[in-house]
């Protein structure tokens, strides 16, 4: 496998992982999986909220957003909560320019490792929703910022920053001074290339306590997405087919790039697991409150990962039917390991046709996840092409958090994300 590959495949999924998992500025739905709503949140005009046989509100359906709104309040929008209608359009028509400029190849260096990352690019790998009126998705704390972490949460985020940044010193990613090395310095090679990670290697984007490291010493250094188990609690983008019944709701999470994952949540007044159970995406257990359906859900793996909070995350999120076509979806994390406060998110999931959106729903990520064996094999390649005088060092290649487009904008300068 050639570097232009391999770097590809490295680019390419935390790419995916920024699209498929919410980013600060905006959140993009997988372009294989179309919306096909018509109908807005200030247009709609659907009817009343159905009930099931037995009275509970009818959670059925599939779901998704139809809308962007960024997780974090931007500073210039202040104590604001909503956008006007002339706001919205404006800021549509800057994300439609900068998908332009950042879709013109000729602007990028053919043959460079940013120009594999502009393979997944943002007009065609990704599909960007009209503005919703939202200034955040972020409802609590009022000034729609998620609280300052705590400082052993600030510790572990030290501690795998500065492990990333000592894989890519060597790499052009901080030797021309990208956003992705902007802490740090170039270099030759370092000998922490051969150290564990200090914490484990999540999905989590580059300077959080999961990282994405520049090695492929074997499929852990990879992270979620790349061996196909990406799927995440809470989750705020992609779709969702829910189906009830009078005791349980299971929900299929169709996100990424076929990889689904399957949640069966019972209601019930049991008692969570006992806690040394640990679970991928934790232990639930639903309630009815009036109309709205609170979901418990506690006993994460130390390998789970939501914005840096791992097995003491305490999730807890509200399903209500607002009417035949809107769910809106709260849920708020609570981590005294890694946030200083609770804090709430909240978002309006419109109804698709089960008709349009049918979806298969077995796994099918890299095909059966090939591209993983493909992507070790061409590593171990380039470690034996340099250890004959055939190649360059490959620590001086960039396979991981190389930087350049996330989710279809640059982090910074005139492409970055106008909302």
């Amino acid at each position: 496998m050639s570097r232009r590959i391999i770097g590809g495949i490295g680019i390419a999924a935390m790419l995916v992982v920024a699209a498929s998992f919410l980013m600060d500025g905006h959140v993009a739905v997988d372009a294989q999986t179309p919306v096909t709503a018509a109908t807005t949140d200030e247009t709609s005009k659907a009817g009343p909220a159905p009930t099931m046989p037995w009275g509970d509100p009818d959670l059925q359906g599939i779901w998704t957003r139809v809308v962007t709104e960024p997780l974090q309040r931007p500073a210039k929008y202040g104590n604001r909560e909503f956008l006007t209608d002339e706001e919205r359009a404006e800021l549509d028509q800057k994300v439609a320019a900068a998908v332009g400029r950042e879709a013109d190849e000729s602007r990028r260096k053919r043959g460079s490792e940013q120009d594999v990352g502009g393979a997944y690019n943002a007009a065609i790998f990704t599909s960007h929703l009209p503005t919703g009126r939202r200034t955040s998705m972020v409802v609590d704390p009022p000034d729609g910022k998620i609280p300052e972490m705590t400082p052993e949460g600030k510790k572990r985020n030290a501690e795998q920053l500065e492990y990333i940044l000592a894989l890519l010193q060597a790499t052009d990613v901080c030797k021309n001074k990208l956003p992705a090395c902007a802490a740090g310095k170039y270099g030759p090679p370092s000998p922490r290339r051969n150290e564990t990670p200090p914490h484990y290697i999540t999905n989590a984007l580059v300077g959080t306590s999961g990282g994405v490291i520049n090695r492929s010493d074997g499929p852990e250094d990879r992270g979620h997405s790349e061996r196909c188990i990406s799927g995440a609690l809470p989750d705020f983008g992609g779709f969702r087919r829910i189906v009830q019944t009078r005791d349980q709701i299971a929900i299929f999470y169709d996100v990424g790039q076929g990889q689904g994952w399957q949640r069966v949540v019972p209601i019930t007044d049991r008692p969570h697991l006992p806690s040394n159970v640990r679970q991928w995406w934790g232990d639930s257990r639903a309630r009815w409150e009036g109309k709205t359906l609170v979901v418990d859900v506690t006993n994460f793996s130390p390998k789970s990962d939501f914005r840096g909070s791992r097995e003491n995350l305490h999730l807890t999120e509200r399903w209500t039917r607002v009417d035949a076509d809107t769910i809106e979806y709260a849920a708020t994390m609570e981590d005294p390991t890694v946030w200083t406060r609770p804090w709430t998110v909240k978002l309006e999931l419109k109804r698709q046709s089960d008709r349009a959106n049918r979806f298969y729903v077995e796994p099918r990520c890299h095909e059966g996840n090939i591209g993983m064996t493909s992507l070790l094999a061409g590593a171990r390649a380039e470690e034996r092409a340099f250890a004959q005088g055939k190649g360059p060092n490959p620590a001086t290649l960039c396979t991981g958090a190389c930087g350049g487009f996330a989710g279809g904008f640059a982090d910074e300068g005139d492409e970055a994300n106008p909302r």
